[in-house]
């Protein structure tokens, strides 16, 4: 998978920077753990701080467009954006075994 940063914003009053991407891959469309994970490392930043959405893909092309927000800690993170969105970007729970 490559990604291709198309516009890197910082926002000082959210302490976090906002990055436009493009991300072209082969195969099956990658899942948004794996997006977040190349793009903590590429902006060599904890994988915890990046949250992802919206994430667009057109029928029949392999590539997806999205925005990622980059914080400067988890408390910024957590004060700022809704919990559903921090959850998408998490695995999930492994099921209870009764």
């Amino acid at each position: 998978m490559e990604i291709k940063i198309t516009s890197n914003t910082r926002n000082e009053l959210l302490s976090r920077s906002e990055l436009a991407f493009t991300a072209n891959y082969d195969g099956a469309t990658p899942s948004r753990m794996d997006i977040s994970a190349k793009i903590a490392a590429l902006q060599n930043v904890p994988v915890d701080t990046v949250v992802l959405s919206p994430l667009q893909s057109r029928f029949g092309q392999r590539a997806v467009q999205g925005i990622a927000r980059i914080y400067d800690s988890v408390e910024a993170m957590t004060a700022t954006e809704n919990k559903y969105l921090i959850a998408r970007g998490q695995p999930k729970a492994e099921a209870k075994e009764e």
